[in-house]
């Protein structure tokens, strides 16, 4: 299991356990043999509206038929625009008719990056890492 002190011995984003929006520990193993995006996302974003819409209507379009799975991490480390509590997410969330997996707030950047994000970004060649 990758934590926040050997994430870098992590073979895959199975070896990790997040916590999802109510708190609870989640082992993304249970998403082995599916397509999987993972998302950083922020409800008072200026393209949240476009983002939350289009994850919506890719997770109904390919939920079922295709296994996608679309795990949702709030962030407030762009421009402080995911200040809400966890319970505001969820309702912002339902309202955007967001049914795919939302986890919790996590940072995504800096030393505090989640374990799981610095494994991401280590591995993400291009723009976004290397």
């Amino acid at each position: 299991m990758a934590t926040a002190d050997n994430w870098k011995n992590a073979s895959s984003i199975y070896d990790f356990t997040v916590k999802d929006i109510k708190g609870n520990e989640v082992s993304l193993e249970k998403y082995k043999g599916h397509v999987c995006i993972i998302v950083n996302v922020a409800s008072k974003c200026g393209l949240t509206a476009t983002n939350y819409k289009e994850l919506a209507e890719l997770h109904d379009k390919y939920h079922e038929s295709k296994g996608l799975r679309i795990l949702a991490f709030p962030c407030n480390q762009f421009g402080g625009q995911e200040p809400g509590s966890s319970e505001d997410i969820v309702c912002f969330a339902m309202k955007n008719n967001a049914n795919f997996d939302l986890f919790e707030k996590v940072d995504v950047n800096g030393d505090n990056a989640s374990p799981l994000w610095k494994y991401l970004k280590s591995k993400q060649g291009g723009t976004l890492g290397k």
